[in-house]
């Protein structure tokens, strides 16, 4: 599972780069167009008449109308500022890859705890408690585990095996709530860092505001545009990793309610076996 988180987070890590390195050379393609547009639109402005240049403003929106939600998204990602908006896809890219893991262990942590109570169930009718021991054994996941814990203290009576099975029940309870703490941080960190984008980019405005001397929405319009895009962005990885988590969190309690039920139900098939020795 550690070579599959690892996988994950280079890859995630691979497009990161990617479209950190896209963004850059189209911002500077950007930046370089818009320098030569300028100057052509300067010299065309001298030599032909309003009338002429009016219609070629038109095609621009129509192009514009024909982006893919991909693109669009690019180009937001880039006009909030991709070197900011980068830290927040980094967090977006580690939170997935936590999550991803968590559910793919709980799901192989997933048993069907009547089917292996009844195996167990069998064994013990038999007076075979090594053979339900290998039951357990060769079952994946915590409850087997658990269950395994109480058959090995049969011995010792019931009471033993009650202890065992709720001290190693938490054993269990910690290994399957692990990483959770770090998808929390990134739930927590995303918006924060949205919402430092939005000073920042606030900042940038006033110290344009400033620098011209005029308030006019031409001077503010770029950083009040980065505010509300890192802001929006970091609400977005906020969200879908908060989704991620309650499943996680929901379906680690279906697991420990099963472990329970299955703890209880051990307990019951052992008496009714005469498991018990003295």
């Amino acid at each position: 599972m550690q070579k599959l988180f690892a996988l994950l987070l280079i890859l995630g890590l691979a497009v990161f780069a990617t479209n950190a390195v896209y963004a850059q050379e189209t911002t500077d393609a950007t930046e370089q167009v818009d320098t030569s547009a300028a100057a052509t639109d300067d010299a065309s402005a001298e030599e032909a008449p309003a009338e002429e240049m009016a219609p070629v403003a038109a095609p621009a929106e129509d192009a514009g109308s024909d982006l893919s939600g991909y693109q669009i998204l690019k180009k937001y990602f880039i006009d909030g500022d991709w070197r900011f908006m980068s830290i927040v896809l980094v967090a977006l890219i580690l939170g997935l890859a936590f999550c991803i893991e968590r559910i793919i262990t709980l799901n192989i942590a997933s048993v069907n705890t009547d089917k292996l109570l009844a195996r167990i169930d069998d064994k013990l009718k038999g007076g075979d408690l090594d053979g339900a021991m290998e039951v357990c054994k060769s079952t994946p996941g915590p409850t087997a585990s658990i269950l395994f814990e109480g058959l090995k203290n049969a011995s010792k009576g019931p009471d033993a095996v009650e202890k065992a099975i709720v001290s190693y029940g938490g054993v269990q309870m910690g290994l399957l709530e692990r990483g959770l703490v770090w998808i929390s941080l990134f739930i927590a960190l995303a918006p924060m860092l949205g919402f430092m984008g939005t000073v920042i980019g606030m900042v940038q405005a006033f110290d344009r505001i400033e620098a011209v001397g005029d308030l006019s929405p031409s001077v503010v319009a770029g950083g009040i545009k980065v505010a509300l895009l890192t802001t929006v962005f970091g609400l977005v990885v906020a969200i879908i990793l908060q989704i991620f988590y309650n499943y996680i969190v929901s379906k680690i309690d279906g697991i420990v309610n099963k472990m329970e039920d299955a703890s209880i139900a051990l307990v019951d098939i052992m008496a009714d076996n005469n498991a018990f020795k003295k």
